[in-house]
């Protein structure tokens, strides 16, 4: 591993350390800091995630400013092995520190309240990505299983507006068709889908069409490679190569410089290829290999192109 340079777009520990009381140093989920200081250079972005439906009294903001905490505080006690880190300088001044750099994100605008003005917090403290939904609707825009024709309001246009202004890039993973062209159609910055593949190889609401990848491209932004295999094969299983059929459909589409990982580790049950965790990232890697990608693009996708995107 220690060859192997990693930079993944999306993962739940953050929330599963908040709901099971795991620690982000060892645990025995996907996911900890243990096992990504062990690759050559490592770079991880941390969602702050909790379900709408299971909103406490207090109300969703409150959940994310918690684990906003919670994360703040794993990384004050775990200081010799990461940091939390903005920009692409300050992950590459981690790396070279021997650290694992840790990025913060926000899986449902609903956690900050619909409420563009939520972004200064969300800015002030570090978050560099916020997803427009989860699998529900929200006041901004359906979601790719729910209110699925409801694009994005004047509202959810604001929170657009004013979250590029601050540099935070909006992550279209889990919004409806109609939420994603909406952006589309606005957006004066990069789009993200931290956690999405290609529909044409799988056919789930929750990957891109064709359509959606050259628009994300044309942004000059970026797609993470989901490994959860409900979203990589509509069989009874899902390979290492399935996983190859979806690099080769983005490549074709254009994505060499825009495409990587975006495992969804920790937010998912079964991983294709049998894969167990970020410990098996080599076995991906090797995939990639065998399958005729040359060192540099194997480069790009496990960890140039989100560094590149981040800015």
């Amino acid at each position: 591993m220690n060859a192997i340079p990693y930079f993944d777009a999306h993962c739940d520990t953050i929330s599963r350390c908040a709901r099971d009381g795991r620690s982000l140093r060892g645990n025995e989920g996907h996911l900890d800091l243990q096992r990504l200081s062990e690759f050559g250079k490592a770079a991880q972005f941390f969602a702050i995630f909790h379900h709408l439906s299971r909103a406490p009294a207090d109300g969703m903001f409150a959940v994310c400013r918690r684990q906003r905490d919670i994360f703040a505080r794993e990384l004050e006690e775990n200081a010799d092995l990461a940091v939390q880190c903005r920009t692409a300088a300050e992950v590459r001044s981690a790396n070279d520190g021997g650290r694992v750099a840790a990025i913060l994100s926000c899986e449902g605008a609903e956690l900050l309240n619909c409420d563009p003005e939520k972004l200064d917090w969300a800015r002030d403290v570090g978050i560099r990505a916020v997803n427009l939904t989860w699998n529900h609707a929200n006041f901004f825009c359906g979601s790719h299983q729910s209110e699925q024709d409801r694009g994005l309001n004047d509202l959810g246009r604001a929170f657009v507006e004013r979250a590029q202004a601050y540099g935070i890039l909006i992550d279209v993973s889990h919004c409806s068709d109609a939420a994603f062209w909406d952006l589309i159609r606005i957006t004066h910055a990069p789009v993200i889908a931290t956690h999405s593949n290609a529909r044409s190889v799988c056919a789930h609401t929750r990957n891109l069409t064709d359509d959606m990848i050259r628009a994300v491209v044309d942004t000059g932004g970026f797609v993470g490679l989901n490994l959860y295999a409900e979203f990589v094969s509509e069989g009874e299983s899902a390979s290492l190569d399935d996983l190859m059929r979806h690099l080769d459909r983005f490549l074709s589409l254009g994505a060499a410089k825009h495409v990587g990982l975006g495992c969804d580790l920790d937010g998912c049950s079964t991983l294709a290829g049998g894969l167990r965790g970020v410990q098996d990232m080599p076995l991906l890697w090797d995939a990639l290999r065998r399958h005729g990608f040359d060192e540099a693009l194997c480069e790009d996708i496990f960890y140039n192109n989100l560094l590149r995107v981040l800015g």
